[in-house]
């Protein structure tokens, strides 16, 4: 989508609505440090584990944000790599919560 979105088409189609949707992706990225602090400690992870994970989160997120605001400013310009580290963040620390909530 960030792509597609940075193709600059004209107003009223498509890519608009994926902009909008991007813009929006990135406002929801905020408190997502906390909201990953909490479900670890809900699952019993010891805190002393998961901060400098949740801070290594927090600095990917300030970075997707950026890319996506420079990406969403400008036509034709993709900011996916950014999103990547995010995702990979994301996806060990759902991991690291579901295998304790399963202990």
């Amino acid at each position: 989508m960030l792509a597609y979105a940075a193709q600059g088409h004209p107003r009223g189609m498509e890519g608009d609505h994926i902009r909008d949707y991007l813009g929006r992706a990135s406002a929801a990225l905020n408190g997502i440090g906390e909201a990953a602090t909490a479900a670890a400690a809900a699952a019993g992870a010891d805190p002393a584990v998961f901060r400098p994970v949740v801070m290594m989160l927090d600095e990917d997120v300030r970075k997707a944000q950026a890319g996506l605001r420079l990406a969403l400013s400008q036509r034709n310009l993709n900011a996916s790599i950014h999103l990547r580290a995010l995702l990979t963040d994301l996806f060990l620390i759902d991991e690291a919560v579901a295998s304790m909530a399963h202990e």
